[in-house]
């Protein structure tokens, strides 16, 4: 994992702006400054996990806590009762741009397979 600030270190440090949407001790939710759909939120684990690759035994609890996260940006968007998808972008093949571990939570339409 590079040491170098994310740019999701950053949003935590509140060194750069954001559009905040939830927040508790251990995530930050925000939305996406690219949107792939009507709504667009990413969820971050504060301690950086480079990707989902990289999560140990000892990160079960912060797993649970990224998706318990995303049900609550889930209702707080209404998104809850049609629906949405989360994505977690795994490695340059699997289309990951940032080394910080993050859950799209994409919404606000019909949902298309396969994805990509």
């Amino acid at each position: 994992m590079s040491e170098a600030s994310t740019i999701f270190d950053k949003i935590i440090a509140r060194e750069i702006p954001a559009d905040i949407v939830y927040e508790n001790d251990d995530c930050l939710a925000f939305h996406d400054i690219q949107p792939q759909a009507p709504v667009h939120v990413l969820v971050i684990p504060k301690r950086r996990i480079e990707n989902v690759a990289s999560l140990q035994d000892g990160d079960s609890e912060i797993a649970g806590k990224l998706l318990l996260a995303v049900g609550h940006v889930a209702r707080q968007l209404n998104l809850a009762e049609t629906g949405y998808r989360v994505v977690a972008n795994c490695g340059a093949d699997g289309g990951q741009s940032v080394d910080h571990l993050h859950l799209h939570v994409l919404g606000g339409r019909q949902m298309k397979w396969p994805p990509g």
